[in-house]
């Protein structure tokens, strides 16, 4: 499996990032308003216009979506994607105007590098300025900048996460693709071999499995909202919004190939479904595909990121 997200016909992606203070944004840009969905299972989100998504509500479209750093603070960016979208004449006309539809989810990456800079309305609006159909860069970029993995032993113990993508190709013309920022409690797999990518380490820098730390350490010592995994799945189907909704219900199992644990207290987990509408596709395989590329991804942001603000990547502590 290979390709990224903008594989799909109709979707753009632009990174903004500050690599110093380590926190970015990632936008997934539209050419054209398409149907959209969510599915939240962590227990401490930082999103925007989630509601809206709820198949009973009456907007069915976005514009865009944004992926960011800086925690709530990192909303903000979300304002910046508005402005952008407003100046090239795209949102729902409401009769007074236009207001773009931008979905946003934030993960935690506070506790790495400068937590006092955080992606903010100028980093949201750059992020647009930068998109393109050119492959996804990854790795330490937009809102993988200051993601992190394995913190369940505590951050200065934690490994370097990231941003990936990944996408595949039908030859009736369907293709599906994901975009994730990875930024677990736990540590990530590798789910062909069942290898541990990355995740907490020991004084010997050995990577540790998560699940069984959490029984020798039980009550776990972390801080809920710390994490959080954040991902846009999109195809070039024809789906309803309660149809995508279905679609990034059945992706996380993506997350849950990848991550363990995945879906804690601790955690924030979200995916957007984006559907543009170009063809007829069976839901339940749009769904499966969508949890293949999501699991490539996450697998991807893992291999693809550096070491930076002294955690140590997967490619330093590969044998």
């Amino acid at each position: 499996m290979a390709g990224t997200i903008v594989d799909v016909p109709g979707v753009r992606v632009g990174h903004a990032e500050n690599k110093e203070a380590l926190t970015g944004c990632s936008v997934v840009l539209l050419d054209q308003a398409s149907v959209c969905g969510v599915d939240v299972r962590g227990s401490a989100p930082g999103t925007r216009e989630t509601d809206l998504l709820n198949p009973v509500n009456s907007v069915s479209v976005v514009h865009a979506i944004c992926l960011t750093g800086g925690s709530a603070y990192g909303l903000d960016a979300a304002a910046g994607v508005m402005q952008w979208l407003e100046e090239q004449g795209r949102g729902l006309d409401v009769g007074f105007g236009l207001v773009p539809i931008v979905p946003a989810a934030v993960l935690f990456d506070l506790s790495l590098g400068d937590g006092r800079v955080r992606p903010d309305r100028r980093m949201g609006y750059q992020a647009c300025v930068n998109a393109s159909d050119k492959a996804v860069p990854m790795g330490n970029a937009g809102a993988g900048m200051g993601a992190s993995v394995g913190k369940i032993n505590g951050i200065a113990n934690a490994m370097k996460g990231g941003l990936g993508s990944a996408s595949r190709k039908l030859e009736n013309g369907l293709v599906v693709g994901a975009l994730v920022a990875v930024n677990a409690l736990g540590h990530v797999i590798d789910p062909r071999t069942q290898e541990i990518l990355a995740g907490p380490r020991n004084e010997q820098n050995e990577i540790l499995d998560s699940v069984e730390l959490m029984i020798r350490q039980s009550p776990s010592p972390f801080l809920p909202g710390s994490n959080t995994t954040i991902a846009v799945v999109a195809s070039n189907a024809r789906l309803t919004k309660s149809q995508a909704t279905k679609v990034a219900q059945m992706a996380h199992d993506g997350l849950a190939r990848t991550i363990r644990p995945i879906h804690t207290t601790a955690d924030g987990d979200t995916v957007f479904a984006v559907a543009t509408g170009e063809m007829e596709a069976d839901v339940d395989l749009i769904g499966t595909l969508s949890a293949d590329v999501l699991a490539e991804a996450v697998v991807q942001a893992v291999k693809q990121a550096e070491a930076a603000g002294g955690l140590p990547a997967w490619r330093d502590l590969a044998r």
